[in-house]
């Protein structure tokens, strides 16, 4: 069996790590929380983020990084994205050299504008070919109940890629690999943004033309960002394109979503970020994400928007009248 350590014990980490179990590997998930790791261990539940799912009983948790990190082949990466570089600094020394790594993280580090598996090569000195990320239509709480869905991996070659695919293929979870990884983690990272904006759709009772509209115009930002960056405009009409995008956008289970559905509804940003119990990783990696496209020339204007709303304090009503007033133009 393959030893796999799962870095981060929230919602999508336990639900990857269920995956990997059912696809056979032995998988020590790494939690920061002690209630959360005895849970696990006793119980074979993570009541906080899933209360009612049965996790396989192979899965053992501990609170301890290097217990979960030495010897293991693949390490699977799950924690908030701007903290990912201060875990790893401290994590890197018990990382074998040819350990594998996998990021589970959508978000742009603030500061350097880097993607994660930008930050992981920096921080422990791997070389990218042993990293890959995972993205695509998958809510945690589906995949924890076993529903089936497909997502991408992708990694700088086929071999790397094709490792993982087969490390997390299940009955219910079937992964296809890419080697666009700039692409997957644009398409990760940018959905959730649009997926905010959706949501304050949501929230004010806008229907379905309002939302198909600034979902359509939102992978259009998606994709002339990472075209820029040199991803393959064809990965953003895959799964961890439109299909990530669209799951994120329109499920109630979105925690980007939901954030702006609360802010749609009449509640400040500080009191959506005070009722929100997982990370909303929008919130954050919206300002790099802006700041990136207009240093290479690229307009994203519902990014734009939601980057006033959330840090500069314009009501989030106006989101969409900014959006509605801009010029007419050709659509492509």
């Amino acid at each position: 069996m393959t030893k796999v350590a799962m870095m981060g014990g929230g919602s999508w980490g336990t639900a990857f790590a269920a995956v990997l179990a059912d696809a056979g590997s032995q998988v020590t998930l790494w939690s920061r929380s002690e209630e959360i790791a005895a849970d696990i261990n006793t119980s074979h539940r993570n009541s906080r983020y899933h209360p009612d799912i049965d996790l396989p009983e192979s899965i053992v948790a501990t609170t301890n990084p290097r217990t979960a990190l030495e010897g293991a082949a693949i390490v699977v990466l799950a924690v908030p994205a701007q903290s990912l570089r201060g875990n790893l600094m401290q994590w890197a020394k018990w990382i074998a050299p040819d350990t594998l790594f996998v990021s589970l993280m959508k978000g742009i580090e603030l500061g350097t504008l880097m993607r994660m598996s930008e930050v992981i090569v920096e921080t422990t000195g791997a070389n990218p070919d042993r990293i890959s990320v995972v993205s695509g239509p998958n809510l945690a709480r589906e995949i924890i109940a076993r529903q089936p869905t497909a997502t991408t991996v992708a990694a700088p070659t086929e071999a790397g890629a094709i490792a993982i695919q087969r490390a997390c293929t299940t009955d219910y979870f079937r992964p296809y690999w890419s080697t666009d990884v700039i692409g997957t983690e644009i398409g990760g990272a940018v959905k959730n943004v649009v997926a905010l904006a959706n949501g304050i759709a949501v929230g004010m009772g806008l229907g379905e033309n309002s939302q198909s509209s600034l979902i359509t115009r939102g992978l259009a930002e998606i994709g002339r960002l990472g075209v820029a960056l040199g991803a393959d405009p064809l990965t953003f009409q895959g799964l961890a394109g439109v299909g990530d995008l669209v799951a994120t956008c329109q499920s109630p289970l979105s925690r980007n979503r939901t954030f702006g559905e609360n802010l749609g509804k009449g509640l400040t940003v500080e009191e959506t970020i005070a009722i929100t119990n997982q990370t909303c990783e929008a919130y954050k990696s919206c300002q790099p994400i802006l700041e990136m496209a207009q240093k290479l020339g690229v307009e994203m204007p519902i990014t734009h928007e939601v980057v006033e709303v959330l840090h500069f304090g314009k009501p989030p009503r106006e989101l969409l009248k900014s959006f509605m007033a801009r010029d007419t133009k050709s659509e492509i």
